[in-house]
């Protein structure tokens, strides 16, 4: 089988063709990036830091990114603040028991002129699963998304006792 010239040639043709392929299709059918546009709103993506007991989490849409920080959490209240790459007009957000549940949007304070840095307190969230679901303005663009509160509490190997 491996003294066939035609079957030789196949073996070392085949992968460069499939890479092709898979470069090609993904050229012709993927969406080209694009510039936000003022008046529309855009979905913001959770990072993965989100989902764990960090502290932190990250949201991002393309180039427009935001950092959301637990700064202090109790039983009572739940401190969170915001740090932008991009000035911001106005951030709005509610904590909800379910992603289904509507809440009462709460506006965050900005901490300096620029519009980068921003704060609120909030209620504590009733459990784990609570949401957080944040709207940013941002040069006349809407950007809007949701993400579960686990990262409101920071929990390492070294808090344990």
């Amino acid at each position: 089988m491996f003294k066939n010239k035609h079957f030789i040639i196949a073996l070392l043709v085949a992968p460069i063709l499939s890479v092709i392929a898979y470069f090609g299709v993904d050229l012709a059918v993927s969406e080209k990036p694009h510039a936000a546009e003022k008046g529309q709103s855009y979905k913001l993506l959770s990072k993965s830091n989100c989902r764990y007991t960090s502290g932190l989490c990250d949201m991002v849409n393309g180039e427009f990114k935001v950092q959301f920080r637990a700064e202090k959490h109790t039983q009572d209240a739940l401190e969170l603040s915001l740090k932008s790459a991009f000035p911001l007009e106005g951030i709005k957000l509610s904590l909800v028991d379910s992603q289904d549940e509507q809440g009462t949007p709460i506006d965050m304070q900005s901490r300096d002129e620029s519009g980068t840095q921003w704060y609120v307190t909030l209620p504590a969230p009733n459990s784990e699963e609570s949401w957080l679901r944040v709207a940013i303005k941002a040069d006349g663009t809407l950007y809007y998304g949701d993400t579960q509160t686990l990262f409101t509490k920071y929990e390492t190997l070294f808090t344990d006792n």
